[in-house]
């Protein structure tokens, strides 16, 4: 029996594939899972996501199993041994903004309640029948990464924004054809 994806999610790469099956527009609430997005996709940026993935258990470790409150306080010495992890991105301005968006969560208190209140905590569930319709920015990804910026996060211009809300699900984007489309919505 042949299962229908979205385009990019059927792969034979099975780490890529068992995301968008099992992670990809699914809503997420947990504080530490959306900090680690919101750090894996500023990593991202430049990169391809299946190389994302591929060092998302080593950045898991490397970066204390994205606790906030433990990336905000990481020093000089920390980010030294990070850029000579070789399982990482190995991108100073990516680490430092990490750091820096650790310590914008904590002056949050919630990034959950800060980005779901966007959208009164419904997920936006978009009716695409190609993945070539998907925009790259939306108005409400200008919305939030304009208020991030300000308050003071790194890497998260609208189309990293965007990135990130179809990853924890506040947008569910797989096309029309996918059966892994669920609305989770109601």
């Amino acid at each position: 029996m042949t299962i229908t994806r979205c385009p990019w999610g059927d792969t034979a790469d099975t780490l890529m594939r068992d995301y968008h099956d099992n992670q990809w527009g699914k809503p997420c609430f947990d504080e530490r899972e959306l900090f680690e997005m919101l750090i894996l996709e500023g990593m991202q940026a430049g990169l391809s996501w299946s190389c994302i993935l591929h060092k998302r258990e080593n950045c898991r470790a490397a970066f204390d199993d994205f606790e906030a409150s433990i990336v905000a306080s990481y020093d000089e010495c920390k980010v030294a041994a990070l850029l000579q992890d070789s399982g990482i991105i190995r991108n100073k301005l990516k680490i430092n903004a990490a750091i820096t968006n650790a310590q914008a969560v904590l002056r949050l208190g919630s990034l959950r309640d800060f980005i779901w209140g966007y959208v009164d905590g419904k997920q936006i569930v978009n009716n695409w029948k190609l993945q070539g319709e998907m925009p790259s920015t939306t108005p409400l990804s200008d919305t939030i990464s304009k208020d991030m910026k300000k308050r003071g996060f790194k890497f998260v211009g609208s189309t990293i924004v965007y990135s990130y809300l179809q990853a924890i699900g506040v947008v569910n984007d797989h096309i029309e054809s996918c059966a892994f489309k669920c609305d989770h919505s109601k």
